[in-house]
């Protein structure tokens, strides 16, 4: 049996894992009102529980990263979001700010593999001219997922109440499983179901350098931060990250901060910004594509991050100066995550344009755990700053937006393949 374009089904995958992904992280911001009253909880307790997430996930990013380039993207996958199901269900049985802590911290280490395995699944599946849309759908499912979770955790809370609502969009990470073990038999070259056609087109589309990536050594992570380039990598996820993190661990709280909002109320408006997230995704997959038909890689991914830098920055001082009611709020928010997404697309997959195959899941998994410690130390800081506003947490992030995009300019000079320098 041969299945015409069998990558855009594995992307597919990948997207839906990202969707259950982010409808489980989700959850605990969007009923942690009803939540904190149950298990007597305060705004302090969920920044610790929030950053327990965070440090977990931080060292999964680099802990998968090495995995994936180890046991593959397939066996990665799988025992990724098998434990991140298997601890979305533990939720039901916390007792407190220790156990809930525990258990969030199993989930971040676990959801920490899905971002390094899909960077370097797209680098097994896709020619470099179609990685920034392969990314850019992938991301998509980020905010499909945000964009989901909200009204339908709030639906699941009202019918059955916080705990057997983690168990339910547990069990969808089990079930994903099925289908992923039985499309992604093994890499494009030696894959039963994909049409020569098809293997044509991947493989011609990679650089010359990259036709063989499973001759090439692994690099070691002191080779790799060797290179000046793998450094503006590192550097621009720690400075982009806390952008969507501040609005994925902290908009359910400010809309209930700010404006009153139940979990109901937090439902019907949360949804709404990951829309722009998940156009944003796409766009700027799309527009690289069409940049690189004209010009370089390096201009036609440099190009995007920048422009998703400036959209990012108009979009948080919006928000500072005229949002004074909930509509305002998630329409500026809405610009702010179009224009992160737009971005981050594209940094995500400069390690696969940077090293082979057996490399990019540690570049990858260390830009991922570098970014987490910007977002540790933002969640530290959200309760101590916005006491009387969030006003100074917005300003920081209109700071890191310029930051992250400098930080690409000046430490890549050109985004093409580096390990052939390394001795």
């Amino acid at each position: 049996m041969k299945i015409k374009g069998l990558r855009w089904w594995i992307i597919g995958l990948v997207c839906l894992a990202t969707i259950i992904n982010y409808i489980d992280r989700s959850a605990l911001g969007i009923m942690w009102p009803e939540m904190s009253k149950d298990l007597g909880l305060t705004k302090q307790d969920y920044s610790w529980i929030i950053n327990i997430f965070t440090v977990t996930y931080a060292a999964g990013k680099f802990i998968s990263g090495k995995v994936y380039d180890k046991v593959g993207t397939k066996i990665g996958f799988v025992l990724s979001i098998f434990f991140w199901s298997l601890a979305s269900v533990l939720h039901f049985f916390a007792k407190g700010a220790a156990s809930l802590g525990i258990f969030r911290g199993l989930l971040g280490v676990a959801e920490a593999g899905n971002w390094p395995g899909a960077v370097k699944n797209n680098a097994e599946w896709f020619p470099i001219k179609e990685r920034g849309l392969a990314q850019g759908i992938f991301n998509s499912g980020a905010a499909i997922g945000s964009i989901v979770a909200a009204p339908t955790v709030s639906e699941l809370f009202g019918a059955y109440g916080w705990r057997v609502t983690f168990i339910i969009i547990g069990v969808l990470g089990f079930l994903w499983i099925i289908p992923w073990v039985i499309f992604n038999k093994t890499q494009p070259k030696n894959h039963p179901w994909i049409t020569e056609e098809e293997k044509v087109h991947i493989e011609s589309g990679r650089l010359e350098s990259r036709k063989n990536v499973e001759d090439d050594k692994s690099l070691t992570v002191i080779e790799i931060l060797s290179k000046k380039e793998s450094w503006g990598v590192i550097a621009a996820r720690f400075f982009i990250e806390p952008i969507w993190w501040l609005f994925v661990f902290w908009m359910p709280i400010y809309l209930f901060d700010e404006f009153g909002f139940d979990v109901k109320k937090i439902g019907l408006y949360a949804w709404f910004p990951y829309v722009g997230a998940m156009i944003g995704s796409l766009a700027g997959g799309w527009y690289v594509k069409q940049l690189m038909n004209k010009t370089t890689l390096d201009k036609a991914r440099k190009k995007v991050i920048a422009i998703g830098g400036i959209i990012i920055f108009l979009g948080i001082i919006a928000a500072i100066l005229f949002a004074d009611t909930p509509e305002k709020f998630v329409s500026f928010v809405f610009i702010v995550l179009f224009g992160f997404q737009f971005s981050i697309s594209n940094i995500q997959t400069i390690p696969s344009d940077l090293l082979n195959g057996k490399s990019v899941g540690t570049l990858a998994g260390l830009g991922g755990s570098i970014g987490a410690v910007s977002v540790i130390i933002m969640n530290w800081l959200i309760p101590i700053i916005t006491k009387e506003s969030y006003t100074p947490a917005f300003i920081i992030l209109a700071i890191l937006a310029p930051l992250a995009v400098l930080s690409i300019y000046l430490l890549i000079k050109e985004i093409k393949p580096v390990e052939n320098n390394i001795n």
